[in-house]
């Protein structure tokens, strides 16, 4: 999804970008330490742009890589501090999962990655996303970093039942 989008259609804006951002930053920063995470080293500037490593994560799922890339995305992003606005970082994920640089970059703005991003963006819309991260457990939608481990126990009562 391209979070940018997700916030316009619903009339909002991140948390990063408002007077709660130092508090929803110290927020994230304990929730990661009591998860044994470490650090999180926030990229300057963020938020920031995520049209390009969107499209990146359209065209990772289209090749079977949307895990793996995302999960090199994000490190990128919140352990090295790379701005996932920049083509670079997004270049730069992909390689680390065996993406070629080039066909990345030319996937990037090609018609049916852009197409794709749209249909994810509508799709999230249709069912209920305003933000994100959000996690669908059967019909439930959790939304915010501090839903993760209620979507987790969701999930796991979900499937404890079948």
């Amino acid at each position: 999804m391209f979070a940018g989008a997700l916030f316009k259609a619903n009339d909002r804006v991140s948390w990063g970008i408002t007077e709660r951002r130092a508090k929803g930053i110290a927020d994230c920063d304990q929730r990661a330490a009591e998860h044994g995470l470490g650090p999180i080293k926030w990229p300057d500037p963020w938020p920031t742009n995520d049209v390009i490593v969107a499209r990146g994560m359209v065209y990772a799922e289209q090749n079977e890589l949307l895990k793996p890339f995302s999960m090199a995305a994000m490190r990128l992003c919140f352990l090295e501090g790379w701005d996932l606005g920049e083509l670079e970082a997004v270049l730069l994920a992909g390689e680390r999962v065996g993406i070629a640089r080039a066909k990345l970059e030319r996937a990037l703005s090609s018609d049916s990655v852009k197409q794709g991003l749209r249909d994810a963006n509508d799709e999230a819309l249709a069912a209920g996303v305003f933000g994100v991260p959000t996690v669908a457990v059967g019909e439930e939608l959790f939304w915010g970093d501090d839903k993760l481990v209620d979507a987790a126990q969701a999930f796991h009562a979900l499937n404890q039942g079948s």
